[in-house]
């Protein structure tokens, strides 16, 4: 589903949500059923947070020039913690 805008030149701009690409040009108005034109504007991209446009960024920059690495990183050793329950089981 996408929103999208219209603008009805009684009752001012409202939204609605339509499967992507089913959106008329005009749509009643739900307050006064006039003919409400629709309105194209910028997605609202600008109300991500600032992590998640970094993170776009990011993924655009790796798309076009990738990290390149030249070794294989160390193997770090993760410590493993036995599970307390094993200690009460029976020794054979």
């Amino acid at each position: 589903m996408a929103t999208y805008e219209y603008l009805c030149s009684r009752c001012g701009a409202f939204d609605v949500k339509l499967e992507i690409g089913t959106a008329p040009t005009a749509y009643g108005c739900p307050v006064c059923a006039g003919a409400a034109r629709r309105v194209y504007s910028s997605p609202g991209l600008s109300l991500t947070s600032k992590a998640v446009a970094a993170l776009h960024v990011r993924e655009e920059q790796a798309r076009e020039a990738p990290a390149v690495v030249s070794q294989v990183p160390p193997h770090r050793r993760v410590p493993r913690h036995p599970h307390p329950a094993l200690s009460r089981l029976p020794r054979l």
